[in-house]
């Protein structure tokens, strides 16, 4: 990208400033994501920051008040998206705001948008809250670049380095921010395109932390990787590649069918009243999926267990899917992945001797996630700023995921 003396300052300019609103409106999704998990759920209500985790406070709650919560998500869900697109703007994504026609992301509908993904979520839906940090970034991305003046390739990268910079607020993740806007959103590894990125990331991430903290999403701890769990990961990646290949197909399907109609109200109503008729069994299922993430990390699986939670998960994100609400992938993929890591354990660990639960998940939870949403480097440099994982995992983590990521190409 070619500079002239008057744009080079104006685009560094613009890159600052979406860095910032990225990171402050990261900061401010997660609080209210957590406000709002704590009033619905009935926990921690002192402790907005750091008080008992989503897990604990869905497992504490009453079965009549989990019902009521995933209901209740259904009808601001099913509601609220009919409304949006019944009398908002048409909504434009990400990709399509990069894409060569370069079509702008209205704002009342990207953010009403945004804001029914938080609720729902904070409410028990079972899909991702990355996507509402992200849209928002790229929004305030494109409006800066238009209002400075940047040309079509320059508002491109801003508003590229404005989604990655909200991923990288929300999650605290700035290195796996900043490779998710060149990997996924941009697809270079051009100089200028790396150091606007990884400025821009890193900018988001510590003005979030400074309220929300600098703690790892997971706790995961492990000795360094045995040589056992490099081999398992070699011959086990086709697998997850797989199944993330049938993942991919059923969200695809789910959000193709989905109408927009009379019927998102009532579709939305049914399939959040199921998972809250699900979830009086199994506590585990409301929320994006960290707290299955955070048991299989924790070795508190069992085999039924893993094999019920798997299917339900998978059986909620196409519900909800499917009857037109939204949402993220990448913490619900990241869950399947690491029950799916988990299962295999508890099947084939002693063949593997000094490997452990927490290992497997984490390779498999990266593996899935990779395949799933086609951004290999992203997911294992995620799981590295998630968990803090010894730097020996880089190897079975590796092996899992080319081999994931390769299978889920071939078979696509």
């Amino acid at each position: 990208m070619s500079d002239t003396p008057s744009s080079w300052p104006r685009r560094w300019i613009a890159l600052l400033l979406t860095g910032l609103l990225s990171g402050a409106s990261g900061m401010l999704i997660a609080l209210l994501l957590h406000e709002i998990q704590h009033l619905v759920f009935g926990y921690s209500q002192q402790s907005l920051i750091g008080g008992a985790p989503f897990l604990q406070g869905v497992t504490d709650a009453s079965n009549l008040r989990r019902f009521a919560a995933l209901t209740g998500a259904g009808v601001i869900a099913g509601c609220g998206w009919w409304l949006l697109a019944r009398y908002g703007k048409p909504r434009v994504s990400v990709t399509a705001a990069l894409g060569e026609k370069g079509c702008q992301m209205p704002a009342s509908t990207t953010i009403c948008h945004a804001l029914l993904q938080v609720v729902t979520v904070a409410m028990g839906s079972p899909l991702g809250r990355e996507s509402a940090p992200r849209e928002v970034g790229a929004l305030f991305g494109g409006s800066i670049a238009r209002r400075s003046g940047l040309n079509e390739q320059e508002t491109r990268l801003v508003i590229a380095c404005g989604a990655g910079a909200g991923l990288a607020a929300v999650y605290n993740v700035p290195l796996a921010g900043a490779i998710f806007t060149l990997e996924v959103l941009l697809v270079t590894i051009a100089w200028d395109a790396v150091i606007a990125a990884t400025v821009s990331s890193a900018l988001a991430a510590f003005v979030a932390s400074l309220v929300l903290g600098n703690e790892r999403q997971y706790q995961f701890i492990a000795p360094p990787a045995p040589v056992s769990l490099i081999v398992w990961a070699a011959l086990s990646g086709p697998l997850f590649g797989y199944a993330a290949c049938q993942f991919r197909r059923m969200t695809r399907h789910a959000r193709g069918q989905a109408k927009s109609n009379w019927q998102m109200p009532l579709f939305c109503i049914l399939a959040f009243a199921c998972l809250g008729l699900f979830s009086i069994w199994f506590p585990q299922l409301p929320g994006n999926g960290r707290g299955p993430v955070q048991l299989s990390f924790g070795g508190g699986v069992t085999l039924p267990l893993a094999a019920m939670l798997i299917g339900l998960k998978v059986v909620s994100i196409w519900m909800v899917l499917r009857s037109g609400a939204e949402g993220g992938l990448l913490t619900p993929g990241l869950a399947i992945g690491a029950l799916l890591g988990a299962l295999m354990f508890l099947l084939v660990g002693p063949f593997f001797p000094g490997g452990s639960m927490a290992e497997f998940a984490l390779t498999g939870g990266a593996a899935f996630l990779a395949s799933s949403m086609q951004m290999p480097l992203t997911a294992i440099v995620l799981l590295m700023e998630f968990t803090g994982m010894d730097f020996s995992f880089f190897i079975p983590l590796t092996l899992c995921v080319a081999g994931a990521y390769m299978t889920c190409r071939y078979v696509e």
